[in-house]
């Protein structure tokens, strides 16, 4: 068996390092609802692709507790998908392939390394790309109505508060002459 391999036809493995922590503009490409290993619940594993910049076509995962025993952390998925629905302006959905390719922006931080894993990315935050996008839409059966999804735009950062600009200073007063009352002596 002969082998060969030319490395210039293949683009090098992505990093596996997380992504720094900021907002990107991205997209729901895979999901899957599955029993937790547990045995509590039912998870939504979403799959995010980050759309531009430095570390397009990285990916992002989210896992939302939608059904579990405990009803705080169900209660916390349920907020988390409902801010992708209205992210994305899909409001009502029976499947979550309804979520697919449509631009929103994820917040994303980095949970450090922790006993034995490595450093990873969670995102914190889902919100809309385009705060002038069109309205709410619903879907059945996986499919959503009809409705152009805005296009991928860069996810900008705004400066700080302690960043701002100073206002320009005042222009000197123009110096008054002297008068015998203004000279101390000493």
């Amino acid at each position: 068996m002969s082998f060969s391999f030319d490395a210039t036809q293949v683009a090098p493995a992505a990093s596996s390092d997380p992504i720094p922590a900021g907002n990107y503009a991205a997209m729901i490409t895979e999901s899957e609802i599955k029993p937790l290993k547990s045995g509590n619940g039912t998870a939504l594993k979403l799959t995010f692709q980050i759309l531009d910049g430095e570390f397009k076509n990285r990916k992002v995962w989210a896992n939302l507790n939608i059904q579990h025993t405990n009803t705080t952390a169900q209660a916390i998925a349920q907020q988390q998908l409902s801010a992708i629905c209205h992210a994305v302006n899909v409001l009502k959905i029976s499947n979550p392939a309804a979520l697919h390719n449509k631009p929103m922006t994820i917040k994303v931080k980095v949970r450090p390394a922790h006993e034995g894993y490595d450093a990873s990315n969670d995102i914190s935050g889902y919100s809309a790309i385009n705060a002038a996008s069109a309205a709410p839409t619903a879907a059945t059966n996986g499919t959503a109505t009809a409705r152009t999804a805005a296009p991928a735009t860069p996810v900008t950062k705004a400066a700080p508060p302690w960043v701002a600009k100073k206002p320009a200073e005042p222009a000197p007063e123009p110096e008054a002459e002297a008068s015998d009352d203004d000279i101390i002596p000493f």
